[in-house]
């Protein structure tokens, strides 16, 4: 299926894309409430965070420039010495910033 993208076209794909992101959470939120909340299940909530992030960090990594990689490390180092995510994902975005315009 192919929808240009002159005239209506950027809308209807915009407005498709807000159904189904909406749909999806709407929907796990349903699946959801007939699942009981015990340990394990918070448990795997928690896991599964963590497991997202690392897919998402891994390819940039492996893959990513000189200066994703520096982000990279900077944010890591950032949040090992102070646990706090938002001094560190500053860090890593002002690393990121500062050495792409060198």
């Amino acid at each position: 299926m192919n929808i240009e993208t002159v005239g209506l076209g950027a809308p209807i794909i915009v407005l498709i894309m807000a159904v189904v992101t909406l749909t999806t959470r709407w929907g796990g939120v349903f699946v959801m409430s007939f699942v009981p909340i015990s340990y394990r299940v918070k448990q795997f909530i928690s896991a599964m965070s963590g497991s997202v992030l690392v897919a998402l960090l891994t390819p940039m990594a492996l893959e990513g420039d000189t200066s994703a990689r520096l982000a990279l490390l900077t944010t890591a180092l950032i949040m090992l010495v102070w646990k706090k995510p938002l001094p560190a994902i500053a860090a890593g975005i002002l690393m990121a910033a500062v050495s792409r315009q060198f």
